[in-house]
């Protein structure tokens, strides 16, 4: 419990320099700005991994009931942590969209990220601890998770990129049950006073949309990592920090995301990948036994993924200038 205490009250430290420090007043990331944040919280999240790896060589804190070494503790930890980051690109793509679709202004864009990253931690930690008791009460939910998977890799495949109409999503037409939302309203607050009544504003609007969609991505996130590992400490840290990191990942990739189309079909590999270990996983000793393998696996493809759509933009720069 000890162990799971400091973890909290590091995450909140981080988010509180966060916004109370550095981005206390609303301002548009540029993006030196967030490549700088960006390689921050990798830093942090690769260091993390260092303590993973003492806690459980040395067996600290009792969290390691399986009696893993140090070296296999922290190979599922950056695989888990590589694993949801990949998979959190696919999220970036959506949020993008739904800031385009309410115009929600670049300074303002941090602040609604910020307040979805808290309620994404909450809701991660809730799906994760269900998802971990579901699993050692019902064997057989591993295939029933793998299908998840597998079914979210074919329909990744047949998304299509047309916008939705967010308008109709549950968390705006929830939201419209508690504040009629005035959509005129750009100011940088959640809640306004109108004529002596309170409305919401588009940004939480897009809040709870953020939310609901994060929500949605979790149902494949967290089956992925149980692929991985049970471990509910290395999944959850591994996760937090994925998420950590996915705000100023948005801000660098949000205005070059044409730039890797590739990567999409390297996700799909991805999630077919932990699906069929799930579903297999009384036959696939060997990726149990030698968990590097995900971890190999898992970077071969996003490497390859960036490869190819860096390949494919230069072929079309050169057709463009001929």
């Amino acid at each position: 419990m000890t162990v799971w205490i400091i973890f909290f009250a590091l995450i909140t430290l981080f988010l509180a320099l966060d916004l109370g420090v550095f981005h206390k007043k609303d301002s548009v990331v540029s993006m030196k700005e967030s490549l700088i944040w960006t390689s921050v919280w990798v830093t942090l999240a690769l260091l993390f991994g260092i303590a993973v790896y003492f806690i459980y060589e040395h067996q600290l804190f009792g969290l390691n009931t399986h009696g893993s070494s140090g070296a296999d503790a922290i190979t599922k930890y950056y695989t888990g942590y590589i694993l949801e980051e990949s998979l959190s690109l696919d999220n970036i793509f959506v949020i993008a969209m739904i800031f385009k679709f309410f115009k929600i202004r670049p300074e303002f864009q941090h602040r609604v990220l910020f307040w979805g990253i808290i309620g994404a931690v909450f809701f991660r930690l809730v799906m994760i601890l269900l998802g971990q008791a579901f699993i050692e009460k019902f064997e057989w939910s591993m295939y029933v998770f793998g299908g998840i998977l597998i079914w979210s890799a074919i329909k990744m495949m047949k998304d299509d990129d047309e916008e939705s109409d967010f308008k109709e999503s549950m968390g705006v037409r929830l939201l419209s049950r508690i504040y009629p939302i005035d959509w005129s309203i750009q100011n940088g607050h959640f809640l306004e006073k109108v004529n002596g009544k309170t409305v919401a504003t588009p940004l939480l609007a897009t809040l709870l949309v953020v939310e609901f969609t994060d929500i949605l991505f979790a149902v494949d996130s967290i089956p992925a990592i149980f692929s991985i590992t049970d471990d509910s400490f290395i999944i959850f840290s591994s996760n937090i920090f994925a998420i950590l990191g996915l705000r100023s990942l948005y801000f660098f990739l949000s205005g070059m995301l044409d730039k890797f189309k590739y990567i999409k079909f390297a996700l799909v590999f991805v999630l077919m990948f932990v699906g069929c270990k799930m579903i297999f996983h009384h036959q696939l000793t060997f990726l149990k036994e030698h968990s590097w393998v995900s971890l190999v696996v898992i970077l071969t493809a996003l490497v390859s993924g960036v490869i190819a759509s860096m390949i494919s933009n230069r072929k079309e720069e050169r057709n463009s200038i001929d």
